[in-house]
């Protein structure tokens, strides 16, 4: 299983390395305050890259934190529920 991973990994680094050298050409953009001049590839990795960091942090504001306020939650429902002296379900050792 290993090797497969360090194939897998080996093939997108030779991927990445083609499509760098491919669009090599370089790409002015204009962010208002400043301009700046870099390879076509390099901006659509930050672009990606950017994109996925952004995508994943929406994705944990809108989904992940109201899922653990819920459980949280729940869990206090449950332990009010159960109540102080009782064993909640759970085998003693």
């Amino acid at each position: 299983m290993r090797v497969a991973w360090i194939v897998a990994a080996l093939l997108f680094a030779v991927g990445g390395a083609a499509f760098g050298a491919l669009n090599s050409d370089s790409v002015a953009l204009d962010f208002y305050f400043f301009d700046a001049t870099v390879p076509k590839a390099a901006a659509l990795l930050t672009a990606l890259i950017a994109g996925w960091l952004i995508g994943g942090l929406v994705l944990w504001l809108a989904v992940v934190i109201p899922l653990r306020r819920r459980l949280s939650r729940q869990r206090r429902e449950l332990a009010r529920r159960d109540g102080p002296g009782l064993d909640s379900g759970r085998a003693s050792v």
